[in-house]
Order: structure tokens, then C-alpha cells, then sequence
């Protein structure tokens, strides 16, 4: 089982933040996503895995370095998700290919979404499940029929950002340059190519605000998702608290963070070496690393 783990985009949305990390690499408590992502491929079946960059790629590079099972794909410009899988052609076997953006968290079933691929009659198979915000698919009796802008009727379903596709599949992408995989699957889903593996129920969430990341918090820290915790707190080992810090309702500090006296943190997260000054109110905030700029931001 290969899988590729998209991680190249500059995560504008997440300004300023991305300015200083690449999305893959924001702490999920306390632990870069790019990292948990990884994990979820090879106890799915995963022997090879590769990994693209663009935006701040010294960053990833260093992130996936110690990693065997990973093959790093630096890209020069921004490719697309069909570009880039067109480009790891060089690097894949010749049998289907799991891919999967970075910037989401959830638990779907990895290992059943190739199996089902494998046994169906689907070219591309695209796990999708009900999510409001984002359902934009027209399904019907398993497959995908279209793509649209917007929210469709009753029955629309949504793209987790979690696919299969076949390696011939692969090859009608242009060999270089830009290019928008979702323009070739609207063609395929037309003629009856897509198939749709529904996921419905599973924790799902995606990165791509700064509110959306502190609510990814919420619901961890609230044990509404695979990793819920009861604790509303995640600390690190060895962060240093002064004396009187005030932690309320829920939040993450990471390795080598520093919380000033009397300090009052509420709905935030603090990056590893983070340094939040004595006195201070967070609310609904990201402390990014102290290396970092712009460290606190309200969200």
C-alpha cells in the first residue's frame, strides 16, 4: 500500500501564523499533524509514503527527515494535487495510490477506503460523508455524478480531502505545470468512473482558520473526537508555569513554553516555546514559538 500526503499549499487562510510554519506542522496537541497523519498511513498498511512541499519545504524537510518510509517530493512551484501526483509517478508503484491532504484531522478507516477501491469498480474512489458546510458532491447509487460550487439539495455529500486513484488514472495528467485534479474527476464522474465510499460519522475536522484549528482543540479537549482527552488542559512535560496562572474551560501548551505569574489563558493554544508575559489575558488565541512573530494573536 503506497500513499501520497499532500503538503505543499501556503495555508493563506491561516495568515500569520503560515507565515512562519507550514499548516502540515501546526501542533495538534502539541504534536506537529504532518506527524499523526504519518502514523495513521502506516498503521493502515502504508510501506511508502511520500510527502510534498513547497512553502517553507525546510521546515517539512526536516520534519519527515528521520523517517525511512518517506520520500520527500520538494516541488519548485506550486503544482495542484494533480500536478504533484503526476510529478510522484516517478516515485509510486505501478497500483493505486491513497492520497490525502495535510491539513485535515479525522479517523476514517484508511486501510478499509484502499481495500474498498481495490475490490470495486471505481478508477478513482473518494471517501465522502455528510458535513454541511462543505457538501458540494452530487452522489447517486455510489457514485459520484458531479462537482459543484456551493451546497447541493438534500442528499449532497462532502469530500474529506481523502481519496484512492488508479495510477493510469495518473498518466492522462499533464506532465508538467499546474494542474487541478478536480477538473479531471468532474470529467471521469461524468462517465461513471468515481466511485463514492461513504464515511459518514467519522471525527473529521479541517485546519484551514485559525478558528478552525482552535475548534479542533474544542473538540479534542472535550472528547468529542478520537484523541478526546478528559482533561481540559494539554501541557507538555516541562512547561513552566509561574505562580498564579489561571487555565479556563480548555487549551494546549507545548515543550518549553513559558506562562508568566499570574497570567489567564482561556480557549488557547501555546506552540513549544511559546512565552506568554506575567499578567496577561488570551482568549480564543494562538501563541506561536517565541522565535516566531506576531505570537499573539486573537483568533
Amino acid at each position: 500500500m503506497q500513499a501520497i500526503l499532500l503538503a505543499a499549499g501556503f495555508g493563506t487562510r491561516l495568515a500569520p501564523y503560515s507565515s512562519f510554519r507550514p499548516k502540515p506542522l501546526f501542533p495538534v496537541l502539541n504534536r506537529p499533524l504532518l506527524l499523526i497523519l504519518l502514523d495513521m498511513l502506516r498503521a493502515a498498511g502504508c510501506s511508502s509514503i511520500v510527502v510534498n512541499c513547497h512553502h517553507l519545504a525546510d521546515q517539512v524537510e526536516e520534519a519527515v527527515a528521520p523517517f525511512s518510509d518517506v520520500l520527500l517530493q520538494r516541488e519548485a512551484e506550486i503544482l495542484g494535487t494533480g500536478g504533484s501526483l503526476r510529478l510522484a509517478m516517478a516515485w509510486l508503484a505501478d497500483e493505486p495510490v491513497l492520497v490525502m491532504n495535510g491539513d485535515i484531522y479525522h479517523d476514517l478507516d484508511l486501510a478499509a477506503l484502499y481495500a474498498a477501491h481495490c475490490q470495486g469498480p471505481g478508477e478513482v474512489t473518494m471517501a465522502i460523508h455528510d458535513y454541511p458546510r462543505f457538501n458540494s458532491l452530487s452522489v447517486d447509487q455510489g457514485w459520484i455524478r458531479s462537482f459543484t460550487v456551493g451546497p447541493e439539495p438534500a442528499g449532497s455529500r462532502a469530500f474529506t480531502g481523502v481519496h484512492v486513484v488508479d495510477p493510469h488514472i495518473l498518466r492522462l495528467i499533464p506532465e508538467q505545470g499546474f494542474f487541478h485534479i478536480i477538473d479531471l474527476y468532474q470529467e471521469l464522474a461524468q462517465e461513471g468512473r468515481v466511485a463514492a465510499h461513504r464515511v459518514d460519522g467519522c471525527f473529521w475536522r479541517d485546519i484551514g482558520t485559525p478558528a478552525d484549528y482552535l475548534a479542533l482543540h474544542a473538540d479534542l479537549l472535550s472528547g468529542q473526537g478520537s484523541a478526546g482527552r478528559e482533561q481540559a488542559w494539554h501541557l507538555a512535560a516541562d512547561v513552566q508555569l509561574g505562580e498564579g496562572v489561571l487555565l479556563s474551560q480548555w487549551g494546549a501548551i507545548g515543550a518549553g513554553a513559558r506562562i508568566g505569574a499570574g497570567a489567564r489563558l482561556e480557549r488557547t493554544v501555546v506552540w513549544e516555546n511559546g512565552v506568554v508575559a506575567a499578567g496577561r489575558v488570551l482568549k480564543d488565541t494562538i501563541v506561536m514559538a517565541q522565535a516566531e512573530e506576531a505570537s499573539h494573536v486573537p483568533c
